[in-house]
C-alpha cells in the first residue's frame, strides 16, 4: 500500500513586535493641569521620551521605578524635527522588541504592545515637530495617539488674572513660539493678542505693533514661569518692555494685551496667595513628606525636604519576633501604635513572616492619631482607641481604660516603639493594672548632613519657613545643619515641639492647633496672611521673609 508524501506544517511568520507612541502635552508648568490621560499614560509608560533639559523628577508622581526615561535635544539647530523623529521611532523599536522578548521569556504567547510617551510641553499641536515625528512613526508602522495638553498660551493669562476674552465681543489673537502675526489686523480695542515665546520674539511682536501704529503707552503683561510657584507677572508698556524684559530670565514667556489686563487687581488669583513662592523647609524622612509637600504646593509653596533622621530595624530581630508569636498565639489584649513608623515596621515584620491582618482577629487596636490610624486603616485595619483630645501618648493614655479582671481575658498590651522610650504611656498602662511589653520595633538615627549649599541657605535666611513636626526633628535639623536663620519663620506640631525649638534658641511663630500635618500648614498660612495683612495697613509692601535683611529675633 502506498502512502502520500506528508507535508510540513504551515508556518506563520514571526509578527514585528508592536509599538505605540502616544504624544502627550504635559500643560504649561503646573502639574495639576495635566490631563486624566495623560497621567495615566505616563503610568502605563515602558518608556518615556522628552526635550532635552527635562528631569525625571518632574513626572516622578506617575512614573513607575522601572519606566525607561530618555532626553532629545529640543532645538532644532541642533537636532532636525526629522532626526529627532527618526531616533524616537529607534527608541519605540527598541522597546517593543525588549516588552516581546520579556514576555516570551515569561511564557506568553500574546504579542506585547510596548508604549513610549513622547511628552511635550502645553499641548502637541502647538508643538511644531508633532506632524514630523507623527507621520515618521507612521511610516514605520507604529500606532500612534494624540493626548491635548492646557496650552501656556491660555493658562498662563488665566493665572496672571487676565481673562482673555472679557465679553463676548472679543477677539483673542494667540501666537506661539515661532508664529507670525500681521499687526495691521489687530488694531481693535476689543482685540486681546497673546503671545507665547523667548524674550527676543515677544520684543520683535512689540516692535512690530509699534510701527503699525499702537501707541507705546500701551501696556502689555509679561508672566514668567507660568503656573508654577516661580509664576511672576510685570505689567510693561510696548515703549519700555525691552527694559523690563531684562528682568526676566525665563527662555519662554507670555505677554498678554488687551483691555483684560485692566482686571488684574480684581482677578488676580495665583500670585496673590498668603504663601505664593514661599519656600518652605521641611525637616521629615522622605516617604512621610509627601502629603506636606503637596499640601504645600496647592497653596502657591515650594517645599524643600531635608531628611533628619531614618529609620531603621532594631539592631536585634529577637524581640520584634517573640512579640509577633506572642500576638499570633493570643498573648495579648491590647495593641498600641505610637507613631506611623510602629504601623510601618510590624507590617513588614507581617509580611516577612507571611502573615496579615487576619491575625489580628479579637485584638483591641489603639492608635496614638490621626495620621497613624490613617496608616492603619491602608492596612486595612479600624482602631478601637483614639484620644479625644491631644493627639499625643498622653492624650492616647487619658482614654485608654484601666484593666478589669471581670471584662479583659488577659492583661497584657504590646507596643512597638522606637528606640526612643515611651514612659509616660508604659508607667500610665502599669499604673491601670496593665502588663506592658515595651517592644523597639525601629530605630530612629539622624541622617547625614545635608550639601552644604542647603546648610548655607538655612543659615542665611533663604528659605522662608521651617515646619517642625516633632521635637525629633527640631534636634536633628539644628545637629546635621545649624540654626535656621532668625528671619525664617517657625512653626511647630504641637507645645512639646515648640518648647524644644525655644529651648535650643528659636523663636517659635505659631503652634499648630491639633499635632496634624495639615494644622502645622493652617498655622503656616494664617500666620502669612496676619502677616501680610499687617503690612498692606502699615502702607508697607507684601513681602517674603527671606525677602527681609535678618535681624535678631529674641526668644519669647
Amino acid at each position: 500500500m502506498s502512502t502520500a508524501p506528508s507535508t510540513p506544517p504551515a508556518t506563520t511568520p514571526t509578527p514585528a513586535p508592536k509599538a505605540r507612541i502616544a504624544f502627550v502635552g504635559s500643560g504649561p508648568g503646573d502639574p495639576g493641569l495635566m490631563t486624566v490621560r495623560a497621567t495615566k499614560l505616563l503610568k502605563l509608560a515602558d518608556v518615556v521620551v522628552a526635550d532635552e533639559g527635562t528631569l525625571r523628577g518632574d513626572y516622578a508622581e506617575w512614573l513607575a521605578e522601572d519606566t525607561e526615561f530618555v532626553t532629545v535635544p529640543g532645538s532644532q539647530a541642533e537636532l532636525t524635527a526629522a532626526a529627532r523623529a527618526k531616533e524616537l521611532v529607534q527608541t519605540a523599536k527598541k522597546a517593543a522588541k525588549a516588552a516581546s522578548d520579556q514576555r516570551a521569556e515569561a511564557g506568553h504567547v500574546l504579542e506585547a504592545e510596548a508604549l513610549v510617551v513622547r511628552i511635550v510641553s502645553g499641548d502637541p499641536s502647538i508643538f511644531s515637530s508633532l506632524g514630523v515625528e507623527a507621520a515618521v512613526a507612521r511610516k514605520a508602522g507604529l500606532e500612534i495617539e494624540v493626548v491635548p495638553g492646557v496650552s501656556a498660551l491660555l493658562a498662563v493669562p488665566a493665572y496672571a488674572g487676565f481673562p482673555i476674552a472679557a465679553d463676548t465681543n472679543s477677539v483673542v489673537h494667540a501666537v506661539g513660539p515661532g508664529g507670525r502675526f500681521n499687526p495691521a489686523l489687530v488694531d481693535d480695542e476689543d482685540t486681546t493678542l497673546v503671545f507665547y515665546g523667548s524674550p527676543a520674539e515677544i520684543l520683535d511682536h512689540a516692535a512690530a505693533l509699534v510701527e503699525a501704529g499702537k501707541s507705546e503707552d500701551c501696556q502689555i503683561a509679561l508672566t514668567s514661569g507660568g503656573t508654577t510657584t516661580h509664576q511672576a507677572t510685570i505689567v510693561s508698556t510696548l515703549g519700555t518692555v525691552e527694559q523690563d524684559l531684562k528682568g526676566l530670565e525665563d527662555e519662554q514667556l507670555v505677554a498678554t494685551l488687551g483691555t483684560c489686563l485692566a482686571n488684574r487687581q480684581t482677578l488676580s488669583w495665583f500670585e496673590t496667595r498668603p504663601l505664593f513662592a514661599w519656600r518652605v523647609l521641611v525637616p521629615r524622612t522622605k516617604d512621610q513628606a509627601g502629603p506636606m509637600v503637596s499640601a504645600l504646593a496647592e497653596r502657591g509653596a515650594s517645599a524643600h525636604v531635608v531628611p533628619t533622621i531614618s529609620v531603621e530595624p532594631p539592631r536585634s530581630p529577637h524581640q520584634m519576633d517573640k512579640a509577633i508569636k506572642g500576638l499570633v498565639t493570643g498573648r495579648y489584649e491590647w495593641i498600641g501604635f505610637t507613631s506611623v513608623n510602629a504601623v510601618k515596621a510590624v507590617r513588614e515584620k507581617f509580611t516577612a513572616l507571611g502573615l496579615d491582618g487576619r491575625a489580628f482577629s479579637g485584638l483591641k487596636i489603639a492608635a496614638v492619631g490621626g495620621k497613624t490610624a490613617g496608616a492603619l486603616r491602608r492596612w486595612g485595619l479600624e482602631p478601637d482607641l483614639l484620644p479625644t483630645g491631644e493627639q499625643s501618648a498622653r492624650g492616647l493614655l487619658e482614654v485608654w481604660p484601666p484593666y478589669d479582671d471581670v471584662l479583659d481575658p488577659i492583661d497584657r498590651v504590646f507596643l512597638p516603639r522606637a528606640d526612643i522610650a515611651t514612659e509616660v504611656l508604659v508607667n500610665g498602662l502599669q499604673e491601670r493594672g496593665w502588663e506592658v511589653d515595651d517592644i523597639v520595633a525601629y530605630r530612629t538615627v539622624r541622617a547625614t548632613p545635608p550639601p552644604a549649599p542647603i546648610r548655607a541657605a538655612i543659615k542665611a535666611g533663604d528659605y522662608d519657613a521651617v515646619l517642625f513636626t516633632s521635637s525629633s526633628t527640631v534636634r536633628n535639623l539644628v545637629g546635621i545643619a545649624g540654626k535656621p536663620s532668625p528671619s525664617t519663620v517657625v512653626i511647630a506640631i504641637g507645645p512639646a515641639t515648640a518648647r524644644t525649638a525655644e529651648d535650643l534658641g528659636l523663636r517659635v511663630d505659631a503652634v499648630a492647633a491639633e499635632a496634624s500635618s495639615e494644622a502645622v500648614i493652617a498655622a503656616l498660612t494664617d500666620f502669612a496672611r496676619q502677616r501680610a495683612e499687617t503690612a498692606v495697613a502699615e502702607g508697607r509692601a507684601v513681602t517674603r521673609p527671606s525677602q527681609e535683611a535678618p535681624k535678631r529675633r529674641s526668644r519669647r
